[in-house]
């Protein structure tokens, strides 16, 4: 079992533990939002090319706090991940579903 420590000495300091089934993370390519007035759902889903149902790999049920510290987080990590590497692509795009998987062949086994 992988264990993940912050410094135990400093204050406030959190044990967490990563679970190597967890610490192998799960591939998504599209994440679906909804709201209510006390929580944030975040739908983490894998479409695959040619597959025409996409499959969500991962719920995550934030409180609306807990969501506005989670984007304080990625904004902070996007802008350290640019510093280190360049800046990332903006879409210049609407994303639209695309109908039946990606288009192009599909493949068969």
């Amino acid at each position: 079992m992988a264990t993940q420590q912050q410094n135990p000495n400093s204050e406030g300091a959190i044990d967490v533990e990563l679970s190597e089934e967890i610490a192998e993370g799960v591939y998504a390519n599209l994440a679906m939002i909804a709201h209510s007035n006390s929580e944030f759902i975040l739908d983490f889903i894998r479409l695959m090319p040619g597959v025409p149902k996409a499959k969500v790999k991962a719920r995550i049920i934030l409180t609306p706090e807990h969501a506005k510290r989670l984007l304080d987080a990625l904004r902070e990590n996007i802008s350290r991940y640019e510093e280190a590497y360049g800046g990332i692509n903006q879409p210049t795009d609407s994303f639209r579903f695309p109908s039946g998987g990606f288009g192009g062949p599909v493949g068969q086994a």
